[in-house]
Order: structure tokens, then C-alpha cells, then sequence
């Protein structure tokens, strides 16, 4: 992924997942990385979710199965953070945990989740997913994506 640091690049050189966030103006701004599509979709949430609680050590609740229509990529990522911002906005719900399996094109989600109450509120909750330089793709280390958040 472009700007990776030394550290960042060994990491993904060595088949490792995970996510970050980067400097944005008045957004949030995540990357995130794994060897498969699947896993960094859901490196994605976490990074999302990062951005605002700190769900270290908390519980799942309840674990919700999602299904994911057949589209291009770029459509999955945003339909899988637009889902994270429902089920935050409507059912007060963030994951603590995220796996996502390929089917049928499409992609079958499970989300471990635990009450708003439940976390540690750190930041600005976010609001909706910019298309706007959304991006997602296979690159020399498995797959990366990048999208800004508005909050």
C-alpha cells in the first residue's frame, strides 16, 4: 500500500493483517491490509470501529450473521461499513469482532457485537461512507483498501 512505513511493510511481507488510521481533513481516514479480500474487509470494520471505541477486552452479546449481495468490491466494502453504521446508529451495536467468508460472490459476515453502553466511547461515531478515493484491491502482499469516513 502506498505510504506504508518500514515497519508496516515487513509486517505485510510476513502475510500479516491490520489497520490504520491516517491523517484526514475533518474525516477519518482508514487503511487496512491482509492477505485475503475477505479478511481485509473485515480489518476494515475494525479499523472503523477504532476509530471511535475502544472495545479492547469487551465481550460479544450477540453474534448477527449478515449477507452481503454479489457486487464489485468497492460496493462490499462500503455496504459492510454502511451495515457497521446501521446496526451503531439504529441498535446501538458495535462488533468487537469481525469474519468475513466469500459466497457465492458475494460475502457472508459475522459480527460479534456488544452494546454501545458495553465500550469506551473515544471519538466521533461515524456517519456515513464517502465513495470519494474509496479503493480496494489485490496489491503485491495480498489485498489493501482505503476509505474515508465521514464523522
Amino acid at each position: 500500500m502506498l505510504g506504508d512505513t518500514g515497519d508496516d511493510r515487513q509486517a505485510r511481507e510476513r502475510g500479516e493483517s491490520g489497520h490504520r488510521a491516517v491523517p484526514h481533513t475533518a474525516d477519518i481516514r482508514i487503511e487496512a491490509w491482509a492477505s485475503s479480500r475477505e479478511r481485509c474487509l473485515a480489518e476494515a470494520v475494525l479499523a472503523m470501529v477504532e476509530c471511535f471505541a475502544d472495545v479492547s477486552g469487551v465481550r460479544p452479546t450477540a453474534v448477527d450473521r449478515v449477507r452481503l449481495a454479489e457486487g464489485c468490491d468497492e460496493d462490499l466494502l462500503a455496504m459492510l461499513l454502511d451495515e457497521v453504521i446501521f446496526r451503531l446508529e439504529v441498535h446501538g451495536q458495535v462488533p468487537v469482532d469481525v469474519e468475513a467468508d466469500e459466497d457465492d460472490g458475494g460475502l457472508d459476515v459475522r459480527l460479534a457485537v456488544a452494546g454501545l453502553a458495553e465500550v469506551e466511547i473515544t471519538g466521533a461515531a461515524p456517519k456515513a461512507v464517502a465513495w470519494h478515493e474509496l479503493r480496494i484491491g489485490p496489491d503485491a502482499y495480498g489485498w489493501s483498501c482505503a476509505v474515508t469516513v465521514d464523522a
